[in-house]
């Protein structure tokens, strides 16, 4: 995780600037793994003494619409778009509903079943998103994209008949959130692109309006369940101070996601994705102590060593698209010789010379939902 975006400014003062620049990439990855794989511990520790899936999604969508506005004016990001309503209700609400219900599916997951299995299932997210995106976008994809989703199917698959803790509810929430967060890639990168939106600004809206959408469900659902918890009745702090931390965790590994993701190019993020949910599996292992066999992991290991070989493949099938040559000067006539708007009638080809910034932008959601 130490590759600078080559699309990115230049590292100021020369091969020292490089350097601070490495070190900053390599800190960040460390702190972004720490604390994604504490969320996920934190969560697991939470949902086993306080039963409330959609609970913890609300606080964390809370962390979101609180912490969000401040910083993201401190940090100097853009300012919101104009959106129609029209648009709006179109994909915004929809996408709103989208992030609430993937959350809480994939909350009800990790209460339901080890964390480590739970990440394991979420590597089928390549597979959702090539299936959809086809159904949806109608959207085909090179040879060794679909050849890349094999490794991913046997390993969760391997994954699955060997865990010791399995859960069927477990398993299907866990299917139900990756299916929910490709749905969210695809229509989060048409946002994006026909917005203009910031990255940023699109996870705080999307967070705030979940959070009000589904305030009213959440009081007829979980509130006064809530209130009469010996957690709450008693005053237990500890539970309180877990779930405050994990609201905060929640919304900081999003931004240290995205941080990294803005330094280095989306293939080396790519594999840091990959490496961090290694992490965050082991890490869970070792805190959580769940009992795994050797089957078990090589399933795991097997569907991450297939993530990453799928997002290789689609960095370098992105990078084709862009670096295609291209024609300039005038169209081509009836005859199919040169003809049309100015210019003197040759044709001239060359290489787009780097991807367009595009590249990027359409790798944010698609490595960052997921997490």
């Amino acid at each position: 995780c130490c590759t600078s975006h080559a699309g990115g400014p230049a590292a100021p003062g020369g091969p020292d600037g490089t350097t601070r620049q490495t070190l900053t990439i390599v800190f960040l990855c460390v702190l972004w793994y720490i604390v994604s794989s504490s969320n996920n511990v934190i969560g697991k520790m939470i949902l086993s003494e306080f039963p409330y899936p959609m609970t913890v999604t609300m606080i964390q969508l809370t962390s979101i619409t609180v912490y969000s506005g401040p910083f993201f004016n401190l940090w100097g990001v853009r300012k919101y778009v104009d959106i129609s309503w029209r648009y709006y209700f179109k994909f915004i609400v929809p996408l709103a509903l989208g992030k609430f219900l993937a959350s809480v599916t994939s909350h009800i997951s990790i209460w339901k079943v080890p964390v480590s299995y739970a990440h394991t299932v979420k590597a089928t997210m390549p597979l959702f998103t090539v299936i959809l995106s086809r159904i949806i976008l109608r959207e085909r994809q090179t040879k060794p994209v679909y050849l890349s989703l094999v490794p991913i199917i046997v390993g969760v698959g391997i994954a699955t008949l060997t865990e010791l803790s399995f859960d069927v509810v477990g398993l299907i929430s866990a299917l139900i959130a990756t299916m929910g967060f490709s749905l969210q890639n695809i229509f989060s990168k048409k946002v994006l692109k026909e917005t203009g939106v910031h990255h940023l600004r699109l996870l705080h809206i999307l967070g705030r309006l979940a959070l009000f959408m589904f305030l009213p469900v959440w009081f007829y659902v979980d509130l006064f369940n809530v209130m009469k918890h010996p957690a709450i009745t008693t005053g237990d702090y500890r539970v309180i101070a877990l779930l405050f931390t994990d609201g905060v965790l929640n919304w900081l590994q999003n931004i240290l996601a995205f941080s990294v993701l803005s330094l280095v190019t989306p293939l080396t993020y790519a594999v840091a994705s990959a490496s961090k949910r290694i992490f965050v599996i082991a890490i869970s292992l070792f805190v959580l102590g769940n009992p795994v066999t050797w089957l078990n992991v090589l399933g795991m290991l097997v569907a991450i060593l297939g993530v990453l070989c799928y997002n290789r493949a689609k960095y370098f099938a992105r990078r084709t698209d862009t670096l295609l040559p291209y024609a300039y000067g005038p169209k081509a006539g009836a005859g199919g010789g040169g003809g049309g708007a100015g210019g003197d009638g040759n044709v001239g080809w060359r290489a787009n010379p780097s991807p367009p910034s595009n590249l990027l932008t359409r790798s944010l959601i698609d490595a960052v939902q997921c997490t």
